[in-house]
């Protein structure tokens, strides 16, 4: 009896053992990070990108020139497309690549002179507080909408960048300064200067969009070099190709899927020389238009121009931009001087992608004529006739879902040394911030996964136990 109990036991925990075994194995950890797009979840498979930079300067102008790669030019955005009789929107944009192929490439780069000085030592990670578009968890459009400063004034439909010294609590988006303190901000220079070229909404007239990150990412004063392309009420689009210098009305859909449209194409419609919408053109299915107009911007908006034009050849985009050292708006643009020291971080859109799904840089120094990571040399004459072959190399990164608030709480194991200043390239390379940007996607299941497999693993350590043990007193028995 004694004998028949001990092989029961034995048998039992051998089962106990097994199954510990098994439990163990089912959760390892496998299947935890993958596409989610319901949960704005999409990881680029490459989690790191080169870009190249250059930079000089004249007793008047600025000059950025980048390069970076691309398996082709994005030179569409968002289009409409004529199917059975109606106009339908195509690349409205999604998590990761568009389904459709259609956002345009893009560079950005933020600019400060020491007045945003967490920029320094942190770069974008500090334009991105709480309830930001596009995280898993961001703010209701509605409540967006419906915010006294944010919805009502400035007209933003979700939460965009912003300085956290622009809220009274860096958890909640919607504690926005009262608006004299934010004048107060802006005219003390507590704003980012952002540069954003984009391959269709700017480069084929030659000009960059002109941006600042404040209270929020707004466009700078005046005229912006992109408009609507879309009638609400008719539901239809407002402009066509002019048939008489292009030799067709709209572009066909199978071309601008095949990449059978090249740069030198005209594939923009511009005021002025694109004519009015006809709905009775006689539009036959794959008929296709841009859902953007160009025209020449205006105000402190048309600062920045594209030097020769943005180009794409041989899986590069090679981009020059150019602006007034002092352009005049000084609540707008930060003024660069000769001999003067800023700070810059860069980020690339390509094989189209939009909003947060881009690849971002640590923060650069800059320095005109002196020493820093980027050094701007001077030049005599109008513009560069030949750049220099000595490029200043930037790794890119994917950030993933870390903001601003999380880096600043007790979920941040680095929390305490950004209370002291520390800077970001002094604990993490990129490659690692690309990693922990991966795991900030999945960081409740990651808990998960880790709890389970530490139950799985207590569970294992306590069968094995209870197996060795039993085979001991059958030894005995002997």
């Amino acid at each position: 009896m004694r004998n028949q109990l001990r092989v029961t036991g034995l048998v039992a925990a051998l089962t106990l053992f097994g199954g510990g075994l098994l439990l163990s194995w089912f959760t390892h950890g496998s299947g935890v990070v993958h596409d989610d797009l319901k949960r704005n979840i999409s990881i680029p498979k490459q989690l790191t990108v080169p870009l190249q930079v250059q930079a000089a300067y004249n007793g008047t102008d600025m000059f950025f020139r980048y390069r970076w790669p691309a398996q082709k030019p994005g030179i569409f955005h968002d289009v409409v497309k004529f199917e059975d009789g109606k106009w339908v929107r195509k690349g409205a944009g999604n998590p990761g690549p568009e389904l459709s192929g259609l956002q345009e490439d893009r560079v950005a780069m933020m600019l400060d002179d020491g007045s945003v000085p967490e920029f320094a030592r942190y770069g974008g990670y500090l334009a991105i507080g709480s309830g930001i578009a596009t995280f898993t968890k961001h703010a209701n459009g509605d409540e967006v909408k419906a915010q006294p400063y944010l919805g009502k004034k400035l007209k933003q439909e979700e939460v965009s960048k912003s300085l956290p010294g622009t809220r009274t609590d860096i958890d909640d988006w919607a504690s926005v300064q009262p608006e004299e303190k934010l004048k107060a901000q802006r005219e003390a220079g507590y704003f980012l200067d952002l540069w954003h070229w984009r391959g269709h909404r700017s480069n084929p007239i030659n000009m960059s969009d002109d941006q600042v990150i404040a209270e929020g990412r707004m466009g700078d004063e005046g005229k912006s070099a992109a408009g609507s392309n879309w009638d609400g009420e008719k539901k239809q689009p407002k402009l066509m190709f002019n048939a008489a210098a292009t030799g067709y009305k709209a572009l066909k859909w199978d071309d601008v899927q095949q990449g059978k449209i090249d740069q030198d194409s005209t594939y923009f419609l511009r005021e002025g020389e694109a004519v009015a919408f006809d709905p009775a053109a006689g539009w036959v299915n794959g008929d296709t238009l841009p859902r953007r107009t160009l025209r020449t911007p205006e105000g402190s908006m048309a600062d920045i121009a594209v030097q020769g034009k943005g180009r794409w050849a041989d899986g590069y985009w090679d981009v020059t931009l150019s602006r007034k050292l002092d352009t005049g708006h000084p609540l707008d643009d930060k003024v660069l001087k000769d001999q003067g020291a800023y700070s810059v971080a860069f980020a690339v859109h390509r094989n189209a992608t939009g909003g947060r799904w881009h690849y971002v840089s640590l923060p650069s120094s800059l320095g005109l004529g002196r020493a820093g990571d980027i050094v701007a040399q001077r030049f005599e004459g109008a513009a560069p006739q030949q750049w220099k072959d000595q490029w200043s190399n930037v790794t890119l990164f994917y950030p993933g879902q870390v903001s601003w608030p999380m880096l600043n709480s007790a979920k941040h194991a680095g929390a305490e040394n950004i209370k002291k200043g520390v800077p970001v390239k002094y604990r993490h390379s990129e490659s690692q911030l690309a990693n922990y940007g991966v795991e900030a996607e999945f960081a409740d299941e990651i808990r998960r996964q880790w709890l389970l497999t530490l139950v799985s693993g207590v569970f294992l350590i306590a069968a094995f136990g209870i197996a060795f043990n039993q085979l001991l007193k059958r030894k005995e028995g002997v």
